[in-house]
């Protein structure tokens, strides 16, 4: 999204929430951090003079999505949400969906198991609830604290991933069931094409609700709706 922007010569700003240490580098101007919820985000929409907003923050990022509809809404800004559409169970696929990590744990076996936890770093700490698993973790960032899980193995990785090199990651692991959050995309679907082909359940959380807006699912549309609507200046 970043880079279309910045081909068409369209005046942005890219909003980085700051819990990556190294992101991934933009063609545009960069701000690092929040905002101050919705009303924070209402006072910096103004005082930059953004005419439209496109939220194309994480589907779980939730409060940020629910922020931006308020502040929007307050200041009449428009806003499109670019929102990647969620994964779909296959022929071969053993998905059981949960509605929040919660559920997720609550869904993972009483006897120990070897789980590879793919959520990230946010949310460990409701897993502490089943200590008798051994967890495996994949982040982008070594953790800066002492892991909440009292048994986890770390790996330090950013994707694109592929299929091949994550069925042998979960095969070195002898991974026995996989936690994700249903985020879609096709960076992080290689932990499901593993799992399918090892033949192991995907304890899948499904995305959290969010209020309506427009949405779309691809760059392309994304700036058809700034090329009709107008935009000297986006976030």
């Amino acid at each position: 999204m970043a880079r279309a922007l910045a081909e068409a010569g369209v005046e942005a700003v890219f909003s980085y929430a700051g819990r990556t240490h190294q992101p991934v580098p933009q063609p545009l101007p960069v701000r690092v951090g929040g905002f101050g919820g919705a009303a924070g985000l209402a006072r910096w929409l103004r005082a930059e003079g953004i005419s439209h907003v496109i939220d194309a923050t994480h589907p779980f990022a939730a409060q940020m999505s629910r922020n931006a509809v308020e502040a929007c809404a307050r200041t009449a800004t428009p806003l499109i949400g670019l929102e990647r559409p969620p994964w779909q169970a296959g022929p071969g696929d053993d998905w059981r969906p949960v509605a929040d990590p919660a559920a997720a744990v609550a869904a993972l076996p009483e006897a120990p198991a070897r789980v590879f936890l793919a959520i990230g770093k946010q949310g460990l700490a409701a897993f502490a609830a089943r200590p008798q698993h051994h967890y495996l973790l994949r982040l982008v960032d070594p953790p800066a604290e002492p892991l909440p899980l009292p048994q986890a193995s770390v790996v330090i990785a950013r994707g694109p991933f592929d299929a091949a090199a994550d069925t042998a990651l979960l095969r070195a692991h002898a991974i026995t069931h996989v936690v994700a959050k249903n985020a879609g995309g096709s960076g992080a679907a290689a932990k499901l094409t593993a799992a399918r082909t090892l033949g192991l359940p995907v304890i899948l959380i499904d995305r959290p609700v969010l209020p309506p807006r427009a949405v779309a699912a691809t760059v392309a549309e994304v700036m058809a709706w700034l090329g009709h609507a107008g935009t000297p200046r986006g976030v």
